[in-house]
């Protein structure tokens, strides 16, 4: 399956480019989420075929369902403690590599095997680059036990930073609520400029009820930028 509209056809050209500049025979790859990841895992099935040997750790339901139905071999975390390569794409990023991540319910998982890894390759189409994160909402997966009080906290943090009155929705409303894969819920809190973003990730994750956030900071070795022209480039942090 090939692209066929321009910001598809830059996704696969950023993922194309990583899985030829970073996977070798004998890796243990990380897969992301989203729609990025799942043309970069479009990508690698045929070079699967014609003798690429790399092993899958998926990092969500959907991006195993397509690895296998694609014929990549598959792996899970347990069985191998270290991977040598993820590519996963963002919601957004900054030129730092600071990213929101988490549009595709599987954020908990992506930091997960993001922590696992030894290189760690963003890839995205140029559209996803942002002077400032924060414009995309950021997700937070939380307990459904207590919810609303993990809520409440949530958004005395967020004065605290200055950022009052933030919209947050819990996805998919209260009664038809998302799960993760994990599980859990999801609260999309509408910050629009997050400056703060390391120090706030990690005052995030001590409220109880918070499992995880979307926020990844410090975790990028480079990015692929794909271009709708399927040209795609690399920026090295």
């Amino acid at each position: 399956m090939m692209p066929t509209e321009e910001r598809d056809r830059a996704k696969y050209a950023a993922g194309l480019l990583a899985i030829e500049r970073y996977f070798r025979d004998g890796m243990v790859v990380g897969l992301g989420s989203g729609t990025t990841s799942h043309w970069m895992v479009r990508a690698l099935a045929p070079k699967v075929k014609a003798g690429l040997k790399v092993i899958g750790v998926p990092t969500s339901k959907a991006t195993r369902d397509l690895a296998q139905g694609l014929g990549i071999p598959l792996a899970d975390l347990n069985d191998h403690l270290e991977l040598d390569v993820t590519l996963d794409g963002p919601d957004e990023v900054d030129r730092a590599g600071r990213m929101i991540k988490g549009g595709g319910a599987c954020l908990l998982w992506e930091k997960i095997v993001a922590a696992a890894t030894r290189t760690y390759v963003v890839i995205a189409d140029d559209k996803k680059l942002v002077d400032q994160i924060g414009r995309f909402p950021l997700p937070v997966e939380v307990v459904p036990f207590g919810w609303k009080s993990t809520e409440r906290l949530m958004r005395e943090l967020f004065a605290s930073y200055g950022h009052r009155d933030v919209p947050i929705v819990l996805r998919g409303g209260e009664k038809t609520p998302v799960l993760t894969d994990s599980g859990h819920y999801l609260l999309d809190c509408a910050l629009k400029r997050i400056p703060e973003a390391e120090e706030l990730s990690r005052r995030l994750n001590v409220i109880p009820g918070v499992v995880e956030n979307g926020i990844f900071v410090d975790v990028a070795d480079a990015i692929v930028f794909g271009h709708s022209d399927g040209k795609a480039d690399v920026v090295l942090l």
